[in-house]
C-alpha cells in the first residue's frame, strides 16, 4: 500500500515538474457529512492547488475523517479517526462544472464486513463530476458526486455512501452504491 500512494504521489509531482508553467495556487478544502440513527461520519480535505492552466488544477491532497456507529440491538457504541493522503487531478469547463480523479490512501480502524480481510490501510480510486463555479476571482464552489471505483469492503467512506439498493420484500439493504458527495472551496494563493 505504501508503494501505491509513494506511486500516485511520485506520478503527480512528476506532472507538475514536467509542466511548462504553474499559473497560479489554490488552497482548497472539502467535506461531508452523513448520519443515520445507527451511526455516520464526518470528513474533511485540504488540497493544495497546482493551477496548471485554466482548466486543469491539480496536486496533493490530506484527509481526517470521524466515524462513529452505535448499535440499537445491543448497545454499542464505538468512535474512530481516520486519515490519509493521496493526490488530486480536476478539469474545469466555463466555470460550469468539473470533473476529475481522486487517489487517497487511508489508514482506518474501520471494519464494514466482518467477513473481509482487515486492512489497516485502504485505497480508495473516486472518479468525480459536478458544478464550479468561480465568485469575483476570490472563491471556487465545487460541488460534486464521487464514484469509488476501488469500493473496498473496509473503505472508511462506507457509511457516506448515499445510495443504497434494498430487498423490496424486507427491506434489507443488500447493496450499497459506493457514492458520496463533497462540497470543496477553493481558495486562489498569491497574485490574482
Amino acid at each position: 500500500m505504501k508503494k501505491i500512494f509513494t506511486l500516485i504521489i511520485a506520478l503527480g509531482f512528476s506532472v507538475i515538474g514536467n509542466s511548462q508553467k504553474i499559473e497560479g495556487l489554490e488552497l482548497g478544502l472539502d467535506g461531508f457529512f452523513g448520519a443515520s440513527t445507527m451511526g455516520g461520519s464526518f470528513g474533511f480535505g485540504p488540497k493544495l492547488g497546482f493551477k496548471m492552466n485554466e482548466n486543469l488544477i491539480l496536486g496533493p491532497s490530506f484527509r481526517f475523517q470521524r466515524t462513529w456507529t452505535k448499535n440499537n440491538f445491543t448497545g454499542q457504541e464505538f468512535s474512530f479517526n481516520n486519515y490519509g493522503g493521496g493526490f488530486f487531478v480536476h478539469g474545469r469547463y466555463k466555470n460550469a462544472v468539473y470533473g476529475g480523479v481522486e487517489a487517497e490512501v487511508m489508514k482506518t480502524n474501520y471494519v464494514f464486513d466482518a467477513s473481509a480481510v482487515f486492512k489497516r490501510v485502504v485505497p480508495t480510486v473516486f472518479l468525480c463530476a459536478g458544478f464550479s463555479k468561480e465568485f469575483n476571482e476570490a472563491i471556487r464552489l465545487n460541488v460534486g458526486l464521487y464514484y469509488d471505483i476501488i469500493n473496498s469492503k473496509n473503505s472508511p467512506f462506507r457509511t457516506s455512501y448515499v445510495m443504497t439498493i434494498k430487498d423490496p420484500q424486507t427491506g434489507q439493504i443488500v447493496r450499497y452504491i459506493p457514492m458520496i458527495y463533497r462540497i470543496s472551496i477553493f481558495i486562489p494563493l498569491g497574485k490574482r
